[in-house]
């Protein structure tokens, strides 16, 4: 009789994890920086951890510490934060359509970061429905897990850390741009793609050298998005890969 070995493939919850592992080099850094910059902005360890295991927003963290270390007003704190995050409106249809229904997706929202959707994106509408439930838990789970260990051990021992090694206190800050170039990298993979990011970037770059830093992140993404649309109605369709 023949017999016939067959690969059992990971379970959803342990699957998704393994998918989230490369994640890690950028959000340890990135927590840690930010519990040494939360400490340093006149938190304590514990609101530090509790900010990253409840607001779990990366450079909104930033941000929230940045202005209340100021004395900016609540209303203009909350009303910046939720600013940065208004992208997750953008998230949420793309990524709505590979959700199967269940009652725990609102709690799993939670964990719905830029390189979550990112991997979801490219990963759920390649698998079985009913695993998809099981992939978001566990790769979500291991990302913000990851997050509050990296913002407590950056609270607990992040000073230590960049004094017997200075040069982490110098690589931490580009962490968070770091983390984002990641997701940026692929996208130059057309003459499309590569004309607006490479415009966009450039505008940026100009603006912040004109003394208008806080305008260049918006003005610069709007001019891209803009001329991103207007290439592609007069490139048309001539190549799939510029879509």
């Amino acid at each position: 009789m023949n017999t016939e070995k067959v690969m059992s493939r990971p379970a959803p919850f342990v699957a998704g994890p393994q998918d989230g592992i490369p994640l890690l080099g950028g959000y340890i850094p990135v927590a840690i920086s930010f519990g040494l910059v939360s400490l340093q902005s006149g938190f304590g360890v514990w609101e530090t951890i509790l900010i990253s295991t409840l607001v779990y927003a990366g450079a909104s963290q930033f941000l929230f510490v940045a202005m209340v270390a100021a004395g900016a007003p609540l209303w203009l704190v909350i009303v910046m934060t939720l600013l940065i995050n208004a992208r997750h409106l953008v998230y949420a249809p793309n990524i709505a359509a590979y959700l199967p229904p269940s009652r725990w997706w609102p709690a799993m929202m939670h964990g719905l970061t830029d390189q979550i959707f990112a991997l979801a994106l490219v990963r759920l509408p390649k698998m079985a429905e009913e695993a998809r439930l099981g992939w978001y838990a566990g790769v979500s789970l291991l990302a913000w897990f990851s997050w509050i260990f990296g913002t407590a051990l950056g609270a607990i021992a992040g000073e230590e850390l960049t004094t017997r090694w200075p040069f982490l206190g110098e690589v931490m800050p580009f962490a968070l741009p770091a983390l984002f170039l990641v997701l940026l990298a692929p996208r130059f993979n057309s003459r499309l793609w590569t004309l607006v990011l490479a415009v966009t970037i450039g505008m940026a770059f100009t603006l912040k050298l004109l003394g208008l830093p806080n305008a260049a992140i918006p003005l610069a993404a709007v001019s891209g998005a803009v001329l991103y649309h207007l290439m592609k109605g007069i490139w048309g369709q001539g190549s799939k890969n510029d879509g």
